[in-house]
């Protein structure tokens, strides 16, 4: 039924100046625009990401967004270079090494927004 619905990732913004400044200033997306209720878009690889204000904002224990990439480790050093800064892991099950964490059959790596929302960066491996 909704298989061929588009799709639109929801993201709460306590400072939304601040927070496009990260989205567009730091990882390239191109602006969309307001919408009449206050949200901010961007059109991102078929889908469409909201940025849409909440005092005091929200922020999950979980990764909000993923984007899938080609090729991580050029990803990851691109990103550095725009100011993105990534997190690092080290849990018995689950550790990074150059930011990177193999999980199954993809590479990822995460990072926060300036609303402190998880982002991450996944390579298919196969």
């Amino acid at each position: 039924m909704l298989n061929s619905a588009p799709v639109t990732t929801m993201l709460p913004v306590a400072d939304m100046a601040r927070a496009r400044a990260f989205y567009e200033g730091r990882l390239g997306l191109v602006p969309g625009g307001f919408k009449p209720d206050g949200k901010f878009v961007y059109s991102v690889g078929g889908a469409t990401l909201a940025l849409f204000p909440k005092p005091g904002g929200t922020k999950a224990d979980h990764t909000a967004i993923s984007f899938k990439v080609d090729d991580i480790t050029a990803s990851i050093a691109a990103l550095k270079k725009a100011g993105v800064v990534f997190e690092d892991y080290d849990f018995p099950d689950f550790k990074t090494v150059d930011h990177v964490c193999v999980l199954g059959s993809e590479k990822a790596a995460w990072f926060k927004d300036t609303e402190g929302n998880y982002l991450c960066i996944h390579e298919d491996l196969s």
